[in-house]
């Protein structure tokens, strides 16, 4: 015997299906996008660090094309947009093209024109910040210590920045502990880039005296 609600129940079932179908199949294609938007900043970062800013750039457009996939899969799906993996891709992406920026002496592109969220921005611009320390360190192996200090004041501006981002953990996603992982990597470099200069000033000392 079937209810008075049996065809109600019915078709509460049948359009739930046909609306759950619709976000799995939109998580399905952003999470795909966004894994490959990631493999995509990955690699343009490694391409950064070998000054191959061509190849760079042709990765950052590969990605920035996963991620505009991404983002029309999710058109009247907000709540699988807010998942996390999305924002992951967007915060490498950031980190891709900021890294790309102070490495190669570009101006910073915005979060608008990256098309960004606010934190996501900060967090790429955070990470980029210590991916400065690697550069740094290949600086110094090649004696450009003068560029190594200037990569140091860029790691130490954005620290700096960061800093005053005071806001609740819930608005920013846990930047608070990134900028202290930030902290962490900036002094390391700081103690590299100093005992650099002081080596070299110690050998044209020496050099003088000859």
């Amino acid at each position: 015997m079937q209810s008075a609600h049996y065809d109600d129940i019915v078709n509460t079932g049948k359009l739930a299906r046909e609306v759950l179908d619709q976000k799995s199949e939109a998580r399905e294609i952003t999470l795909s996008a966004s894994r490959r938007a990631i493999r995509s900043c990955a690699s343009a970062i490694r391409a950064v660090h070998r000054l191959e800013f061509n190849v760079a750039r042709e990765l950052i457009a590969e990605s920035a094309a996963f991620l505009f996939e991404a983002e029309a899969a999710l058109t009247g799906h907000d709540d699988v947009r807010h998942a996390g993996f999305l924002h992951d891709a967007k915060k490498e992406f950031a980190e891709a093209n900021l890294t790309l920026a102070f490495v190669a002496n570009h101006p910073l592109p915005t979060a608008d024109e990256l098309r960004v969220e606010t934190k996501a921005y900060l967090h790429g611009m955070c990470e980029a910040a210590s991916e400065l320390r690697r550069q740094a360190l290949d600086c110094l192996r090649r004696d450009e210590v003068d560029r190594a200090e200037q990569l140091l004041a860029t790691m130490d501006d954005v620290y700096g920045m960061l800093v005053t981002i005071d806001f609740p953990e819930a608005l920013t996603g846990g930047l608070r502990r990134a900028t202290d992982a930030l902290r962490a990597v900036l002094e390391r470099t700081r103690g590299d880039v100093t005992n650099a200069i002081v080596a070299t000033r110690v050998a044209r000392s020496l050099e003088d005296r000859d």
